[in-house]
């Protein structure tokens, strides 16, 4: 028997990461991934679908809040933020994509934007800890995609 479960492996794996671990070439990647993944979801917000899910979302309040990306009037918690940029992140399908399919960028960049602004103005993390952010989400995607029966049969189905 192994000494450690998959996912216990998975998260001490995941927990060990730091920025120091950001080769040049991974930063440089990751900023051209968040700079995309940006310009997909500033077109997005344009799109009929993000209008509905930003219209749903406006009931929702709280002490927290978060940038809804192309209104620089509205804000919401964390949570639908996030929501609410993936929409428009996802709505066009510009966004980056590995094989098998799978939007990675999209999924992660509006939930850490929208964390970070959350913390307290003392906490406020650094433009190299949102890249750590970034890329832990990345690979934590990336690593759940490679374990998943599912994604295998993706390439035969299409």
């Amino acid at each position: 028997f192994p000494s450690q479960t998959v996912t216990g492996n998975f998260a001490k794996v995941i927990h060990g990461l730091n920025a120091n671990q950001l080769t040049d070439q991974v930063i440089q990647r990751s900023k051209r991934m968040i700079l995309d993944t940006l310009g997909a979801g500033l077109l997005g917000t344009s799109t009929e679908v993000c209008h509905k899910v930003t219209q749903y979302s406006k009931i929702y309040s709280s002490d927290l809040s978060s940038t809804i990306w192309g209104h620089l009037d509205f804000r919401l918690p964390p949570l639908y933020a996030a929501f609410v940029n993936g929409v428009a992140v996802h709505s066009m399908d510009f966004d980056d994509t590995w094989h098998p399919a799978t939007h990675p960028s999209g999924a992660v960049l509006p939930a850490v934007i929208a964390l970070s602004e959350a913390f307290p103005q003392k906490k406020k993390i650094s433009g190299l800890d949102l890249l750590l952010a970034f890329n832990v989400g990345i690979e934590v995607q990336g690593r759940l995609l490679h374990f998943s029966r599912e994604a295998k049969n993706i390439p035969k189905r299409y």
